[in-house]
């Protein structure tokens, strides 16, 4: 049965194999249209060939082998003969085998579940909502109708089987911060709106509907086991014929089946035990959504803002070094490119009191003293019980009050810097070094984006927090500016920074 079932899939992967799935799909549109039998001229009228159309020849060989892997059945066509060499002439008529019909079936539901999306469906919640309210109705009724019971139970299954799939799917595969960072920034942008409008829908509709859906699974908890049974009953109807034991055995599994699937659907919209509902668990995955795709959207722009070409800044430095006067300014350069310069980077106790630079060389410094237990264990400090554990608040006060005084700096730094009107650089003046530390970076994110220096450049900053337009002015115009280190001049431009909002 193995081997019979690998042979029907080696169409798949055959030499020709566009060939064998066009004549496939032939047949499954045959058997779709309820056509029983093909000849090789209507599979070579009505298929659609990948590329340029086959031989007759050819189209016969390919059924013939796919007959041979069991796909297809073919039987004698016998009637068109209208001689006796017509007669002993080879001619077949094809049809789709049992094995073929599964395999068309296996491909079709493969290729519909790579192209599924995962969906959050509002109109689901709306279909549970109605189809409890006529459960209730029923269970309120002296003798309920089975046939109605049964047909709001299968309704209901199947609409929630549905919406816990498509919740599933939701849950796993959200997370897309792989694809938003290969993608473009238009389009980020554009999927961010329309991702979280679909959310915030969804989110609203879910807390509305979930309240609703929770207490009339509460009020049909007392009845719903006999409405159960009875479904069961009309069920064990349909059972193979046997005796009295096996028909009840019969009906008890089916009434064990129902409950199970009901036990599911209180599990969805009602806690059971330490275990949150899963529509709550749905929602908080939604809610978390958000916060992920804002974080890829942070890392696009970050990308953006610190590309690096590292082929070009070889290209660069080589050609430094092909303008080096001597040797040992090319020297130089290597130590100062690739951070050769000498450094002590061993630390002891022992060399405490003869502090060296960092730029002395290891020739020409004292030599240092390794203890023996160093160089034996490979670490200094003797085994023995741990240090007791040190009181560390007054320093978490005193990094809580830097970190709050520097939010502070930069919040005023935006406030100086950040306007949204047109400003020349000369009327800037005089700058703290948290505003110009703002001012470099703004002008170092634009400047990557500018491809010629007499054309101005507008681009969000790497946060995404602000929008930054920077327009040169004339070539000989000059602007300075007073910094507490010193003074930072170049050519004058005119420069406008927004702040943007949420919606912006």
């Amino acid at each position: 049965m193995r081997a019979e079932a690998g042979d029907l899939f080696r169409h798949v992967s055959a030499e020709k194999s566009a060939l064998y799935r066009a004549v496939m799909d032939v047949f499954a549109a045959a058997k779709r249209q309820y056509r029983l039998q093909l000849r090789p001229d209507e599979v070579l009228a009505e298929a659609s060939w990948p590329g340029e159309r086959p031989r007759i020849e050819e189209v016969n060989a390919a059924l013939a082998q796919l007959a041979d892997w069991g796909n297809l059945e073919s039987q004698p066509d016998t009637a068109r003969v209208a001689s006796l060499g017509d007669f002993y002439r080879a001619r077949f008529l094809y049809r789709l085998s049992h094995g073929g019909e599964a395999v068309e079936a296996a491909l079709a539901t493969f290729a519909q579940t790579l192209a599924h999306r995962a969906e959050l469906q509002t109109v689901a919640l709306d279909d549970i909502d109605s189809r409890l309210a006529a459960l209730e109705a029923l269970a309120g009724e002296a003798e309920p109708d089975a046939a109605k019971v049964h047909e709001t139970l299968r309704d209901l299954v199947r609409v929630f089987e549905s919406l816990a799939e498509n919740a599933q799917a939701f849950m796993a595969g959200v997370a897309r911060s792989i694809e938003l960072q290969q993608a473009d920034a238009t389009a980020v942008v554009n999927y961010k709106r329309r991702l979280i409008d679909y959310l915030e829908r969804f989110m609203g509709d879910l807390v509305r509907r979930a309240d609703t859906i929770a207490r009339r699974l509460q009020a049909l908890g007392p009845r719903v086991d006999a409405l159960l049974w009875l479904v069961a009953q009309r069920e064990a109807r349909d059972a193979a014929p046997g005796d009295a034991q096996e028909q009840a055995e019969a009906q008890a599994r089916r009434w064990q089946a129902w409950r199970e699937r009901w036990k599911g659907l209180r599990g969805w919209f009602l806690s059971t035990g330490h275990e949150p509902p899963q529509a709550e668990l749905l929602r908080a995955r939604a809610r978390a959504a958000i916060p992920q795709l804002l974080g890829a959207i942070a890392a696009l722009n970050e990308r953006r803002a610190g590309r690096s070409d590292r082929s070009a800044d070889f290209r660069l430095l080589a050609g430094w070094f092909a303008a080096c006067d001597s040797d040992a300014d090319a020297h130089r350069l290597a130590r100062a490119a690739f951070a050769l310069n000498p450094a002590r980077h061993l630390s002891l106790e022992a060399a405490a009191d003869t502090a060296l630079p960092a730029t002395t060389p290891w020739a020409e410094a004292p030599p240092l003293v390794i203890h023996p237990r160093l160089r034996e264990y490979g670490e200094a400090t003797p085994r023995g019980p741990l240090p007791t554990v040190r009181e560390r608040r007054q320093e978490r006060e005193l990094l809580a009050r830097q970190l709050a005084e520097e939010s502070r700096q930069v919040e005023a730094a935006r406030a100086r810097l950040a306007t949204g009107r047109p400003l020349r650089l000369s009327e800037l003046g005089e700058l703290d070094p948290h505003a110009f530390g703002l001012l470099l970076r703004l002008l170092g994110e634009a400047l990557t984006e500018q491809a010629d220096p007499d054309r101005p450049v507008e681009r969000l900053s790497g946060d995404g927090l602000m929008q930054l337009r920077l327009e040169p002015l004339a070539a000989d115009s000059r602007a300075e500016i007073r910094t507490p280190h010193g003074c930072f001049a170049g050519r004058d431009h005119l420069i406008t920074i927004t702040v943007l909002d949420e919606a912006g």
